[in-house]
């Protein structure tokens, strides 16, 4: 008597163009919005170059997002960008990024997203606290912080082993949330700034840029910044603001479960980072009519504090203050805590989709090649949520954001090389959508984050060597995964 095979759970495709897109902008948009100015400030001093940085990163990220585009539409597979990387090089290549991921580019970012959520919750909660002290042994303290940021990873990792239709109602709605917070911010800030102290300085300081230091001692000094002098300061002021709009390409790790992904994963690459985009320059135009650039680290309140020495680098909270009066505190932590949760939702269930691909393509644990009863990676959930969480009980994670915003870019060049060589590898693959502007805006986007990259190892060796050592060392971890996957063959 014959038996009927069991059928395999499916990745389900739940996903439309408005869940998509959220989960681009979602991802996008954590806690960098409203801290990375103070340092961007810092570096550069003029509110045009402040200004001019997130209008340059904003234009490098929808170019490399409509670039994607492509990709996307030729290879609408779970996966994404490891995917590209795979058929536009070779399995190691792609093996470098996922492994990247892992290690430290989306683990990283869970981890210091949730810390960030627990941090703000403190403030309205002041028991989790990172001077709450749950548990000391030697040299390792696990503060309540921790804990609430553990809490967090594991309850939004339950939450996508339901389902992605679960996720993704949450991703939309917390998205929508803080996407009409920020606006709010944004347009009271710009009203309450039109005929403002702050404003009127900014103005008449609008062009010349400079470099603060903070002295040993207490004291502040300027430098007047010009020539390449100037567009190095300005590289390496993009870190912060990278950072801020990284995570764009999430949503191509999810391809597998997007309804008519050829269509919808371009649409919601341009949607998404346009909304970003737009809501950070606005943001920041706000910052500056409500605050002034420059400022005193010993300032006795928001406004003689300004910008550059906003406390804690809480610029969002310095401008909230300026409309809210005591009351931006707790404003400020609400909208970031929403924020942040709804950030790391989408970081959580984009990222295991990559691993689950990389596992069937074995060279990653072979069970995180597997779905659930749900449809969705499990196991590959919880070797995420696993890793995410040691990074956030080691402290460490504030470096690895250091070392992975280098690495990211790298790998988004490499990437759109990576198009142009399917470009005249592949003539006759079905490009349901193809990359605007090509070959020039492609070009020019590898030309810049390619310089942004340069500069970066000019100005930061200590981390951005860090961030390349990290992809390097996936080189011995591939050949090991390859020689063990073949003797057990």
């Amino acid at each position: 008597m014959k038996t009927s095979a069991v059928a395999q759970p499916e990745m389900k495709r739940e996903l439309g163009l408005l869940d998509s897109t959220m989960i681009v902008a979602g991802s996008m948009i954590g806690s960098g919005i409203f801290l990375v100015s103070s340092d961007i400030a810092k570096s550069v001093g003029s509110p045009f170059y402040i200004l001019l940085i997130w209008l340059i990163t904003g234009v490098i990220t929808l170019i490399a997002a409509l670039s994607y585009g492509e990709l996307a539409g030729m290879m609408p597979k779970a996966g994404g960008q490891y995917v590209y990387l795979r058929e536009a090089y070779n399995p190691m290549v792609g093996f470098l990024f996922g492994w990247t991921v892992f290690t430290v580019i989306q683990t990283g970012v869970i981890a210091a997203v949730a810390i960030a959520f627990a941090t703000y919750a403190s403030e309205l909660i002041p028991w989790f606290s990172k001077t709450n002290i749950l548990l000391k042994i030697g040299f390792f303290e696990f503060n309540a912080t921790q804990f609430l940021a553990v809490v967090l990873i594991a309850f939004l990792t339950y939450v996508n082993l339901q389902g992605v239709k679960n996720a993704k109602v949450l991703q939309t709605v917390f998205t929508l949330a803080k996407i009409l917070a920020l606006i709010g911010l944004i347009v009271l800030g710009i009203y309450f700034g039109l005929n403002s102290e702050a404003f009127s300085q900014n103005m008449a300081n609008f062009w010349t840029p400079f470099v603060t230091t903070v002295q040993p001692n207490g004291t502040i000094s300027t430098e007047m910044l010009g020539g390449t002098v100037l567009w190095a300061a300005v590289g390496a002021a993009m870190v912060g603001s990278l950072f801020s709009s990284d995570s764009w390409n999430n949503i191509t790790y999810t391809a597998g479960e997007i309804k008519n992904p050829q269509r919808n994963i371009p649409l919601s690459l341009f949607l998404g980072t346009l909304i970003v985009t737009i809501l950070y320059i606005l943001a920041n135009v706000a910052y500056l009519m409500i605050l002034p650039v420059a400022g005193a680290p010993d300032g006795v309140g928001v406004f003689e504090r300004g910008i550059m020495f906003a406390t804690e680098n809480r610029v969002g909270t310095a401008a909230a203050s300026m409309i809210f009066g005591t009351a931006a505190a707790t404003i400020m932590a609400l909208l970031i805590m929403v924020s942040t949760f709804g950030c790391n939702n989408g970081m959580i269930l984009s990222g295991a989709r990559l691993y689950h691909t990389m596992a069937q393509d074995g060279v990653f644990f072979k069970k995180a090649g597997t779905l659930n009863s749900k449809g969705v990676p499990a196991f590959a959930l919880y070797i995420q949520a696993g890793w995410a969480s040691l990074l956030c009980l080691s402290g460490t994670f504030g470096q690895l954001l250091d070392y992975c915003t280098f690495s990211s870019l790298l790998f988004y060049v490499v990437t759109i090389i990576g198009l142009f060589i399917l470009r005249y590898t592949r003539p006759d693959a079905d490009r349901p959508y193809k990359a605007f502007g090509y070959p020039i805006l492609p070009a020019l986007y590898i030309l810049l984050a390619g310089a942004i990259c340069v500069i970066l190892l000019i100005e930061k060796p200590g981390t951005c060597g860090w961030g390349l050592a990290i992809v390097l060392l996936g080189l011995p971890v591939y050949y090991i995964w390859k020689w063990a996957n073949n003797r057990k063959s």
